[in-house]
């Protein structure tokens, strides 16, 4: 039999994986931001902003949040060899491909089974990260290739010879397509459908009465104006004047269209000829489940109606999403969110679009290369709770401007009208902790001073699969996490007796389970037979990189030759450092929606 091979994108280093440490998040309560005054039902204060390295980021989430986020929308660097002001865009190809998958393997797994993601480029890179993605989440769930129209042809590019550059792309990825629901999105009409040209002028008298006359008729006499000359006389305003009275009355304005004979029932092929033979009478077909159909003079009464469609509060005629976006153009996107971004802020009535055809109000939205927040502030608007990540200094000087003006209600542009967003709930502010291990003077591996005793009881509870869950029962004060219901961790920065240890078994009984995690210990590792024995920081050692911080797309920051302190660790033992005096404990990490 011959081996299994598939279609797959290489690039040199694409099997160099990273083994990412898991870091804690620290909340910075100066920063944090809640609505001083509640505005509305909507007055959460459980979205998180996180100044980080956003691979690093997404790692810390991935136990709290796995499978938990709705929709993720990224727009990261499109490595086009061009340095703009708040990125160092130039990086080396095979590098740039080896940080997106690392990226997109943790959102894949980020993402509910029935989540979206949106991924925003241009044409540089446009194939092969499809490669990429495909690779990931596999070709059957990529749903669309949204071209997006960016600018119109003008400007300096335009004198230049051959085609102009003025769209980008949106890639859409489903996580598990026969689980992907999205909502019906419409797009409005630029133009009316000019062949309803007909006006039902008593259409609330019964349908045996209606009188028909021209739509031109009936625009005349709302205005009391004669119907001849009447285009002359309003000019240019003519066409804007007649759209708006249609759609003020599409009940009313209706079109004449000849069925296919052979497509329709027989009951409707008996009120066709029934209409061709008595002119002028109207029947009606009632049908379950479905429209009503009229019929007259052989034809279908088709109403203006069924082309309105409700696009951000209002019936307007649209028509049904496609994949291409050329309606969002925004002329006044440098005002939106009040903040300056050149070259990097994205319209807020595109977040609004990718947010409304993936998500429902109180679902999770992400975004990892937040950049002037606008995810985040459109998110906020729509009512999703939201997740940013951004190492960029415009986390501190862009985001929470914006978003603070968001949530008092400041915020007049973009969406706002749109979402009818008054203002209220709030975000809580994040970085990341400090590598949990360090060296010390020697070089030997020690427990970074930084970390009291509740960052490390969470940070150990991340690397080995627990959930950070402190019992507030001083009885239980071994209790720092559980993985099941009945099988617990304990960590301690102690040497542990025997006597202590046999303490601690006689306390949890037989039915429970007990991971301890200790400086050393007095004891056979299988002395007791609820007990599992690990010595910190020996036992999680060779996870992952420790002391790495910065995995970010800027190739300034990214060797491509690893430093050794970054590589694997492997030693057997390490001493452990002293720690400072305990600070307070951190609260609980949360996400979870009201009840």
């Amino acid at each position: 039999m011959s081996k299994k091979t598939r279609l797959e994108l290489t690039w040199i280093g694409k099997n160099d994986a990273h083994k990412l440490e898991p870091r804690i998040l620290v909340e910075d309560e100066t920063l944090s931001y809640h609505a001083a005054v509640r505005h509305s039902e909507f007055d959460q204060f459980q979205n998180l902003l996180i100044h980080a390295d956003n691979l690093l980021a997404l790692k810390a989430l991935e136990a709290d949040f796995e499978r938990q986020i709705k929709c993720v929308y990224i727009d990261p660097p499109f490595n086009t060899q061009q340095a703009f002001e708040h990125y160092e865009d130039g990086l080396e190809h095979s590098l740039w491909l080896s940080l997106m998958r690392d990226r997109l393997q943790l959102i894949h797994r980020l993402l509910s089974d029935d989540g979206t993601l949106f991924l925003h480029i241009d044409d540089n890179e446009l194939a092969y990260i499809i490669a990429v993605a495909d690779e990931i989440f596999g070709r059957s769930n990529r749903i669309s290739i949204v071209t997006f129209k960016q600018g119109a042809a003008t400007g300096h590019k335009s004198i230049n010879p051959g085609v102009v550059t003025n769209s980008n792309f949106v890639l859409i990825y489903s996580k598990d397509k026969s689980k992907w629901t999205p909502n019906r999105i419409f797009t409005a009409r630029s133009d009316r459908d000019k062949r309803y040209n007909q006006f039902i002028e008593n259409i609330d008298d019964h349908y045996s009465t209606w009188r028909f006359i021209t739509l031109t008729r009936a625009f005349a006499q709302s205005l009391d104006l004669p119907e001849r000359g009447l285009k002359k006389a309003l000019g240019s305003d003519f066409e804007e004047k007649v759209t708006d009275f249609v759609h003020k009355n599409a009940k009313s304005v209706v079109r004449l269209a000849r069925p296919d004979y052979n497509a329709v029932s027989a009951a409707a092929r008996t009120l066709i000829d029934e209409t061709k033979s008595k002119r002028n009478e109207v029947k009606l077909l009632e049908r379950d489940n479905l429209s009503d159909m009229y019929f007259f003079n052989g034809e279908r009464i088709l109403f203006y109606t069924t082309k309105l469609k409700l696009i951000d509060g209002e019936y307007i005629a649209g028509e049904p999403l496609t994949t291409i976006w050329d309606d969002l153009l925004s002329n006044n996107l440098h005002n939106e969110g009040g903040v300056k971004f050149p070259k990097g802020k994205k319209p807020e009535a595109l977040l609004k679009r990718c947010i409304e055809l993936a998500s429902s109000p109180g679902d999770i939205v992400l975004d990892s290369f937040a950049g002037s927040g606008t995810t985040g502030a459109v998110a906020h608007k729509m009512g999703r709770r939201w997740i940013m990540v951004e190492l960029g200094d415009h986390a501190t000087t862009h985001i929470i401007p914006r978003i603070q003006s968001v949530i008092d209600g400041k915020d007049a542009s973009g969406i706002t009208a749109a979402a009818n967003w008054k203002g209220g709930g709030g975000f809580r502010f994040y970085h990341l902790a400090p590598s949990l291990l360090t060296k010390d003077r020697f070089g030997n591996w020690i427990i970074s001073q930084e970390y009291n005793p509740a960052m490390l009881a969470e940070a150990l509870c991340k690397h080995l699969g627990f959930t950070y869950a402190p019992s507030q029962d001083p009885g239980e004060y071994w209790r720092h996490g559980h993985s099941t219901e009945t099988d617990f961790i304990y960590v301690t920065t102690q040497s542990l007796t025997y006597d202590a240890l046999k303490k601690l078994s006689e306390e949890l009984g037989p039915k429970r389970t007990l991971l301890v995690c200790c400086k050393a210990f007095n004891a056979n590792e299988d002395s007791f037979p609820n007990l599992t024995i690990k010595k910190i920081p020996h036992s999680i050692l060779a996870k992952c990189e420790w002391g790495r911080d910065d995995y970010s797309l800027r190739i300034a920051d990214l060797p491509l030759i690893e430093s050794e302190d970054a590589m694997e660790v492997t030693e057997d033992d390490v001493p452990y450092s002293d720690h400072k005096e305990p600070k307070t404990a951190l609260p609980l990490f949360e996400l979870g929606g009201e009840e």
